[in-house]
């Protein structure tokens, strides 16, 4: 069953002062089912960012429609906005953006908090998700004592705490070593095998690899799109290298 419906997204930015007219999306449609693990890859300037800030409802398609379980974004009033992306939507950031003044349990708690959730039920979901993720030892201490692959740790707990709909991944391995890389995608591989629809912007082939299926934009469109299917690991990152290399060459669609 589709979760999310992209149906003909186009988006044309205007300069500040109107002299010049920058399309960053052209014709953007696809479908995700429930329970996808998809990378969205694309060179800079491809559209990728824009297509994952409409996703994530933080701006409007020129043209086109976003539906989320039936839900037409552009008809969701602005004051009910931010709420509505609490409730259905988790986000992962290069960055982590996590508090600095707030314990990592403190950071995590933050969306159900804003949500006026009891709070027997929070620390109930909380010590769940950072049993599964690693982190129940270092829940009291706060984002600069720990490491990046343990602050990347207390974001995928953030996004997940909420039970969203769908996760949406901004480049979350870029600030990551090789270590700690293979450990959050091993975590998001997890958090999939468990029924979580994830959605991921990123540079990264070996992120990519570990996806269900890679969609790539070239010139504000969908470009190709490749099936992880019965491939490994090995093979799928050369059949994503490949496409990129056609991609950036100007080769034709497969």
């Amino acid at each position: 069953m589709s979760i999310l419906e992209v149906d003909g997204l186009k988006k044309i930015y205007t300069t500040r002062f109107g002299g010049n007219r920058v399309q960053a999306l052209s014709n953007v449609s696809f479908l995700i089912e429930e329970g996808e693990y998809v990378a969205v890859m694309g060179e800079s300037g491809s559209g990728k960012t824009t297509l994952l800030n409409i996703l994530a409802a933080l701006d409007k398609p020129t043209e086109g429609r976003v539906r989320l379980d039936g839900k037409d974004l552009s008809q969701i009033k602005e004051k009910d906005m931010a709420a509505f992306r609490r409730d259905n939507l988790g986000f992962v950031f290069q960055e982590f953006n996590l508090l600095d003044t707030f314990t990592l349990e403190d950071n995590i708690y933050l969306p159900l908090v804003l949500a006026g959730m009891d709070y027997t039920e929070m620390r109930k979901r909380l010590m769940k998700i950072a049993f599964e993720l690693g982190i129940t030892d270092i829940l009291k201490k706060y984002p600069y004592e720990v490491s990046g692959g343990q602050k990347q740790r207390a974001a995928v707990a953030r996004a997940v705490i909420t039970y969203p709909r769908i996760i949406l991944a901004d480049e979350p391995t870029g600030a990551l070593d090789s270590r700690a890389t293979d450990e959050l995608l091993r975590l998001f591989g997890e958090i999939n095998k468990s029924g979580q629809t994830i959605i991921m912007v990123t540079h990264s082939i070996k992120a990519a690899s570990h996806a269900k299926r890679v969609l790539f934009i070239r010139d504000g469109e969908v470009y190709h799109q490749l099936y992880r299917g019965e491939y490994t690991e090995a093979q799928q990152y050369q059949r994503v290298s490949d496409t990129l290399t056609m991609l950036t060459t100007g080769g034709e669609r497969k």
